[in-house]
């Protein structure tokens, strides 16, 4: 996702945005002299900023960046912390919000409804078609991101909605990642399992063969470095960076690829470090390397970094804690990375024979429906027929009457 440069704003905006909500934005520059002016019009035009995967991720960054307009609101996320925003005390702030941008929010929260309601009739109609009316209110009630039961303006309890939403969804993202990788190699294995049962037993053995061979290609590659270690940052410094691997200064590359300017290595600036590793492993022109499994080998070594150097456990890893990593012992790993081919496979055999029914159930849904799909074609088109032969004769028979009246 691109990144969008400038000085971040203040510490707490940062622990909201960075920490909880992984969302940057540019800065804002504000003439305290004037924070009782009413916002223009043009200050109200929200800046791009990292789409966060969430399915509310526009309505959720659109209400922070508006948010960050108002100078008592940003004042108060500058000296909150942690604890006051899980247990809601930053959102009782919104009661001081200036009016036009609570008119805005307003608005935000009504066109999240609209979108809501749209979204939930369209998934009945795929799946049982019209004919039942949508109890809309009632199938809210699964979106826990805001209050339903007013859906006409944006409150102090929809913004703790929304922040706790957030940061219990963003947590589980990555497992979600992980869970989608696995998936997807269940997928695979499936697939070339039923290729396999309608082939021939000479075809077998040559097809058993091409994936062995394309599995040893794969692993041909030059040595992984391990994610964080000296040498891993020093070839991003010497071939990214173009320069002198014999000059490689920490706090200088810290600088370097700090892209925002915030002090602080967010989740995607950590991930853009292994771009050289990954691509060592995978090149999308190859038929051997599988694009999901580069993203699920640039989420481990995230994950890795961070846990070895995130020492406060905030998902930023700061200057300091940068640092400090580089004079320790976890710069100086030298053995190679561990890719995902050289680990066990993600999945047992119990879940693939679970997944394999679990496709063998779907394919009955799915053709269960179609015949009955076709049922109702073939009685549709047997209805226009019967209107059709009903019009001639209604035609006919004014016809009749006609030459009789003349």
């Amino acid at each position: 996702m691109a990144m969008v440069r400038g000085k971040a704003l203040a510490n707490c905006v940062l622990v909201l945005l960075s920490l909880w909500l992984c969302i940057y934005s540019l800065p804002i520059v504000v003439d305290q002299s004037n924070e009782n002016i009413s916002p223009k019009e043009d200050e109200l035009n929200a800046p791009q900023t990292a789409d966060t995967g969430l399915h509310y991720d526009r309505y959720l960054r659109e209400v922070i960046e508006y948010l960050e307009k108002d100078p008592h609101f940003r004042d108060k996320l500058q000296n909150a912390n942690m604890d006051d925003i899980k247990q809601g005390k930053l959102a009782k702030e919104l009661d001081f919000v200036h009016n036009n941008l609570r008119t805005k929010l307003d608005e935000l929260k009504r066109e999240e409804m609209n979108r809501l309601r749209l979204l939930i009739k369209a998934k009945h109609d795929m799946q049982t078609g019209d004919g039942w009316k949508v109890d809309h209110q009632a199938l809210l009630k699964q979106f826990e991101h805001l209050n339903q039961d007013n859906p006409h303006s944006f409150e102090p309890d929809d913004l703790d909605r929304l922040i706790k939403s957030a940061t219990k969804d963003l947590e589980h993202f990555d497992e979600e990642r992980h869970d989608e990788y696995k998936r997807n190699e269940m997928r695979k294995e499936h697939e070339r399992r039923e290729k396999l049962k309608a082939l021939t037993e000479e075809e077998r053995k040559k097809e058993e063969e091409w994936f062995e061979e394309m599995r040893k290609k794969h692993g041909d590659h030059a040595k992984v470095n391990h994610p964080g270690s000296e040498d891993q940052l020093k070839e991003v410094w010497q071939e990214s960076d173009g320069l002198d691997p014999n000059d490689f200064d920490p706090k200088t590359f810290f600088k370097i690829h700090d892209n925002n300017g915030d002090g602080f290595f967010d989740e995607n600036e950590l991930e853009a470090l292994f771009t050289k590793e990954l691509e060592k492993l995978y090149n999308p022109e190859n038929k051997e390397d599988d694009m999901v499994a580069m993203e699920e080998e640039r989420l481990r070594m995230r994950e890795h970094v961070m846990t070895e150097v995130d020492t406060d456990k905030d998902r930023l890893v700061s200057l300091a804690e940068f640092l400090a990593a580089m004079k320790s012992q976890i710069s100086q790993q030298k053995e190679e990375w561990e890719t995902l081919e050289q680990q066990k496979s993600p999945y047992t055999e119990e879940e693939l024979a679970a997944y394999e029914q679990q496709l063998t159930q779907e394919g009955k849904v799915i053709m269960e429906r179609a015949s009955e799909l076709q049922k109702q074609r073939e009685e549709l088109q047997k209805k226009q027929e019967e209107l059709n032969n009903q019009k001639n004769d209604i035609q006919q028979a004014m016809e009749q009457l006609e030459r009789r009246k003349a």
